[in-house]
């Protein structure tokens, strides 16, 4: 049986729990998500669309804790899609389970998941099903559902500023998956040798606030026998009198592990982005540059952290890429409409070499976002966003993307 799933199963029936703080500091939320996808195949031969509708549930719940110096407690998340619309022709989006040989696509899918936690003072420990958020590590949720990983993470806040995490992690179930696998390396643009996974993910890292306006972060992960990778960041914020300028850096050093089963992986990757901020109105200016023989790596099934993350075809971290970003928000609460957002953002690669494709290939991506959430009455914090993006390459298919997606949270207690 499964250690993870015989912790947490102890500590759910464990009779030392002591129902006050466990029952009383409990919380749960249900969050309905309803999402659509459309991604338009404008050239190339093979699948001309992926398009489909879904229907998602999404239950969190969180015990308090147990009384005294070690306390325990219990989280578990559920997860439920519906299919609304799709077809055998349209899969693929990510959303909606379907069978990887006849592509029939599932009329519904669900998951489940446990994790056991305890806390000693402000250190907390958790074992079972995570939804890890860390810079060599993004578990979020880009899709319907986020991906969801198995093993134990432990935060640290001992020290005023300080937030020390630690994982070990070795398996991951995709976010249209209902199984858990191994972890594998992101591999779109035949980047990395295919087929290659690992059950052994470890992470390290630490936050530090070093003022109100300066903040670092350094992480060390290596996946075992596909790479290793250190990470540090650094975001400052420098007051102008009436607006503010954002910096944000981000860079990763990466380079193959073990019995190097992707294959070579040599990468460096500084990105940057600089952010005007001043009332309704941000201008945001970025560069990034990938050096070294191979691609940026990272685990497959989450989100790589470079400043492009967010766009919706790419992720522009290919082999020596050289990526130009521009990108403007804009609050319409100051037009009196407020709970309503746009986003306009246009980023564009060179100098790509890929394997097999010519020295000095291009990408661009031009997206558009609309956000809206109600502010009052009977649907009060039912939010609605829309996403556009069109996306060219000298090296992949033409696409134009639409994702469209409803969203409304109930706190149950």
């Amino acid at each position: 049986m499964n250690k993870y799933f015989v912790l947490t199963t102890l500590v759910a029936m464990s009779s030392s729990l002591q129902a006050n703080d466990f029952i009383s500091d409990s919380s749960a939320k249900l969050t309905l998500r309803n999402f659509y996808y459309d991604r338009d195949y404008r050239d190339g031969s093979g699948q001309s669309q992926a398009q489909e509708w879904a229907q998602g549930f999404i239950f969190n719940y969180a015990s308090g804790y147990t009384e005294g110096t070690i306390g325990l407690g219990l989280n578990a998340v559920g997860m439920l899609g519906v299919k609304l619309d799709s077809g055998p022709g349209r899969t693929g989006t990510g959303i909606l389970a379907y069978n990887a040989s006849t592509h029939e696509v599932a009329d519904d899918y669900s998951k489940f998941g446990l994790a056991a936690k305890a806390r000693y003072s402000k250190t907390e420990v958790q074992l079972g099903t995570l939804q890890p958020l860390m810079p060599v590590l993004l578990a979020n949720t880009m899709r319907l559902f986020p991906p969801l990983l198995r093993g134990g993470y432990l935060t640290s806040k001992e020290m005023d500023g300080l937030t020390l995490h630690v994982a070990h992690l070795d398996r991951i179930k995709y976010r249209d998956s209902t199984d858990f696998e191994p972890m594998a390396i992101a591999n779109p643009n035949r980047r990395f040798k295919a087929g290659a996974t690992s059950n052994d993910l470890n992470i390290v890292g630490a936050d530090y606030n070093w003022s109100k306006t300066l903040t670092t972060r350094y992480y060390h992960a290596t996946l075992n026998d596909l790479y290793e990778q250190d990470y540090i960041d650094l975001v400052h914020f420098l007051d102008l009198g009436h607006s503010r300028l954002k910096t944000d850096l981000r860079y990763f050093n990466s380079r193959e592990n073990g019995n190097e089963k992707a294959g070579a992986v040599d990468n460096q990757t500084l990105s940057s982005l600089f952010t005007w901020l001043a009332g309704a109105h941000s201008l945001g200016v970025g560069y990034m540059q990938l050096t070294g023989d191979t691609a940026l790596p990272y685990v497959s099934g989450t989100s790589v952290n470079v400043n492009t993350e967010g766009a919706l075809v790419s992720e522009f971290v290919n082999p020596n890429e050289r990526v130009m970003q521009i990108r403007y928000d804009y609050d319409f609460a100051a037009l009196g409409i407020p709970g309503l957002r746009g986003m306009w953002r246009y980023i564009k690669g060179d100098h790509i070499e890929l394997p097999g494709d010519a020295v000095g290939s291009k990408e661009r991506e031009r997206g558009i976002e609309l956000s809206y959430v109600i502010q009052s009455g009977t649907f009060k914090d039912v939010a609605f966003r829309i996403r556009q993006a069109d996306y060219n390459s000298d090296f992949a298919r033409n696409v134009g993307e639409l994702r469209v997606n409803v969203d409304y949270s109930v706190q149950l207690w």
